[in-house]
């Protein structure tokens, strides 16, 4: 008889395994942070290890040891740059969490504000189609382009945010930029002293996401 109730015992066995593996799965590709950024987020100056995304990525293993982070951070990129790439690494990572760290560069290259507000609500846009929580990492750039450029530029960060409703984090160089001794000799990059401030201003907003 034990026989005949082999097959009925093999099958929930099956269905059980079946399911942990969907679900280990599911866990993977739900946990993901994902950091979207330009040089400030890809360590420019100094080795990746150093840099705060790599600090940040420490840190969550220990306290979110469910969560995995992923910097997708290139030097140079733009907000014009980065929505021809999003796609893929929203598919490919499927994130829960999207870092948008970028602007910079296109504030420093005299971009128009306009053009940047449409690519910051395009690419969270398409984050929270694919189901991700956005953090907007606000941006400043240096006060000689202008108070009225600077200004604008600066205050659409927040709009974005409202409009998406991201959470919005304050200036990832607060407090750091304006100390030449965190900043290397461009003025414009930090140094690897000032990661772990950078890791402070953002890790607060980016828990917050995490919850």
């Amino acid at each position: 008889m034990q026989q005949f109730l082999f097959p009925y015992l093999r099958a929930p066995i099956l269905v059980g395994l079946l399911l942990i593996a969907i679900s280990n799965v599911a866990l993977a590709k739900e946990n993901t942070v994902l950091i979207l950024g330009d040089s400030i987020s890809a360590a420019y100056g100094m080795s990746l290890e150093e840099g705060w995304v790599a600090l940040l990525a420490r840190q969550i293993a220990e306290t979110h040891p469910q969560h995995r982070v992923i910097n997708a951070s290139i030097s140079g990129e733009t907000t014009v740059g980065a929505p021809n790439r999003v796609d893929r690494l929203l598919e490919e990572h499927e994130p829960s969490v999207v870092v948008i760290e970028l602007g910079g560069n296109d504030g420093l290259r005299g971009f128009p504000v306009s053009q940047l507000r449409e690519n910051l609500e395009q690419l969270a846009q398409r984050s929270n189609q694919a189901g991700a929580q956005v953090v907007m990492v606000s941006i400043q750039i240096p006060p000689n382009y202008g108070t009225r450029y600077t200004t604008s530029f600066h205050e659409s960060y927040a709009l974005t945010a409202e409009n998406r409703d991201s959470i919005l984090t304050p200036f990832i160089l607060d407090g750091i930029a304006t100390n030449p001794d965190l900043m290397q000799a461009d003025g414009i990059h930090p140094k690897a002293e000032a990661q772990p401030d950078m890791l402070r201003n953002m890790l607060p907003y980016i828990e917050k996401a995490l919850q």
